[in-house]
């Protein structure tokens, strides 16, 4: 056997004679033969042909209970919002921005004054001072101060349990004995305290060719959470868990399903264990779309313990989530690339779990909302 030494000078034209020789056996390198493509321009068009379902109203009217909205919006605003809300059939968005003190009050003044039956405000809290004496107690008699003022519940933003610190620089752990006072209030005032814990799991992974999240970390690197910086994922829900189990007389509206969309079993446990509590699917349906056959058993067997959320406000988005709970429609597109690269199916909810999670299990955790509005 002889093995022919090729010199640097020859190299061109054995690569040229190695192309030629693909060729013709009709295998060719995808730099010679092909295009390259990254996953942010791949965007390949369907040609399966199946029957679909558009729907731009929802079957029922419904409750936003988990949206951001400003809450000095001018009239015209508010006008062509509400307007927008009246095509999809949503007969009241709960806007969770509504910060404490005066601005919420004025807030109030501005939306609801406006529109009494058709915006419901939740109340925030600061952490400012958490280390002073009596902190707590302070802050929960601001709360009830802010309920007084028209506030129907407490939300509890993502930072809390993340970034949140103390004087010291320590992290303020979501399960912090600090603040009981606070969810002892809401229990006291019969609100629910609706809380963002964590991120994605998929966030806290290595942003590697195996995270099912990559495209958005890379579209959005600061949403990483690598362990240099941050508490592992079971860490942090692991303290809202604790939190939950602290306060059963609390009603708790677990944010984005807790973010166990995609291991529902695991929140069915939950949600046994804890009867307190409660969840929505604000920016998760995309996980939803590709298990409907465990989803809509999930939906069936919690139907009471579900309810609507969307978290942006983006009237044509919600059409999709209309879809997907609503048609038994397959293989369609979910409209954020980088939250789904994959098809979703429709769940076909029975109308009677429908309704349980457009309205009712709404209008039965949040205070004050017009029932009116609604049909039994």
């Amino acid at each position: 056997m002889k093995i022919r030494t090729v010199l640097l000078r020859d190299l061109p034209k054995a690569i040229g004679a190695g192309v030629l020789f693909f060729a013709a056996i009709g295998i060719l390198p995808a730099a010679a033969g092909g295009q390259v493509m990254d996953i942010e321009k791949y965007e390949p068009k369907s040609t399966l042909v199946v029957p679909e379902t558009i729907i731009t109203r929802a079957k029922f009217p419904f409750i936003d209970v988990h949206n951001h909205r400003r809450m000095n919006s001018k009239p015209e605003d508010l006008a062509k919002m509400v307007s927008e809300m009246d095509a999809l059939n949503m007969k009241v968005l709960v806007n969770l921005s509504g910060r404490s003190g005066e601005r919420l009050a004025e807030g109030i003044r501005n939306t609801k004054g406006r529109y009494p039956n058709r915006f419901v405000v939740f109340a925030n809290i600061s952490f400012r001072g958490i280390d002073e004496a009596g902190w707590g107690e302070k802050t929960a008699a601001q709360l009830e101060e802010d309920v007084k003022n028209g506030a129907q519940g407490l939300k509890i933003f993502k930072n809390f349990g993340l970034t949140v610190k103390d004087s010291k620089g320590n992290r303020i752990k979501t399960d912090d004995p600090r603040l009981d006072p606070i969810f002892k209030k809401c229990a006291e005032l019969n609100i629910p305290v609706l809380i963002h814990t964590g991120e994605p799991a998929s966030f806290f992974e290595p942003h590697d060719r195996f995270n099912e999240r990559w495209l958005e970390l890379k579209m959005f690197p600061r949403r990483a959470r690598p362990p240099s910086e941050f508490p592992t994922w079971e860490t942090v829900m692991g303290e809202q868990h604790n939190l939950f189990a602290r306060h059963p007389k609390t009603k708790f509206i677990n944010a984005h399903m807790g973010w166990l969309a995609g291991d529902l079993a695991r929140l069915g446990k939950l949600l046994d264990r804890l009867p307190n509590v409660y969840t929505e699917v604000a920016a998760i349906v995309a996980e939803l779309g590709r298990q409907p056959k465990f989803a809509r058993e999930f939906f069936i067997k919690y139907q009471d313990r579900i309810l609507f959320g969307k978290d942006t406000y983006r009237p044509v988005e919600y059409h999709t989530y209309f879809r997907i709970f609503e048609s038994s429609d397959e293989y369609f597109d979910y409209f954020r690339k980088r939250h789904a690269f994959w098809k979703m199916y429709g769940l076909n909810l029975p109308d009677d779990v429908l309704k349980k999670f457009y309205y009712k299990n709404a209008i039965k955790l949040i205070p004050g909302i017009d029932k009116k509005l609604f049909p039994k």
